[in-house]
């Protein structure tokens, strides 16, 4: 990328975190956390998503700047809170009282067949790694796998962070508007 060009995308992206200050939560109480997503193109598209389906907010952890373009807007949107760690990020979820899932295939739990609270936070690793933490070292965190049938077993994550905010709203009232 041309040093001119990336200049533009760190003004364009300091720009639309600016504007995230007023944005508002959306109708429903989960959150997303993603956790050192590659800072390119799926984590705009997630937000863009987290609007669509009227996430609550969206946690950033380990993420620098990315092309808010493909957001179409939502970090305006969507409340962003960015951490540098992970652990500052659960603890604060956990002490609201959400339920934390982070998402991993072949987990034992299945997506359709989990009752999800109201107040739950779906954690999304990386893309290539997965997440950050050892989930055994985080009480109370629940592995959840979105069932697959084909060979490749995974999917984008950002077409993982549909499916999971998909199936929440399935299980809880849509919005009223």
């Amino acid at each position: 990328m041309r040093h001119e060009s990336r200049r533009h995308l760190l003004q364009r992206y300091q720009k639309e975190r600016q504007r995230n200050v007023l944005a508002k939560p959306g109708c429903h109480a989960f959150v997303l956390v993603l956790d050192r997503l590659k800072a390119g193109y799926n984590v705009g598209k997630i937000l863009r998503s987290a609007e669509a389906f009227g996430a609550r907010a969206v946690h950033l952890v380990g993420i620098g700047p990315f092309d808010p373009s493909p957001a179409k807007g939502a970090l305006r949107k969507v409340p962003a809170r960015f951490h540098d760690n992970i652990e500052p990020c659960l603890a604060e979820l956990v002490g609201a009282g959400y339920t934390l899932f982070l998402l991993a295939p072949g987990a034992a739990a299945a997506l359709p067949v989990t009752a999800l609270p109201e107040k739950s936070a779906f954690i999304l690793g990386h893309e290539e790694f997965g997440a950050s933490f050892d989930p055994a070292t985080i009480p109370g965190l629940h592995l959840l796998a979105i069932p697959q049938f084909g060979q490749v077993q995974s999917l984008n994550v950002s077409v993982a962070a549909g499916v999971v905010m998909y199936e929440y709203v399935r299980q809880h009232s849509p919005c009223a508007g």
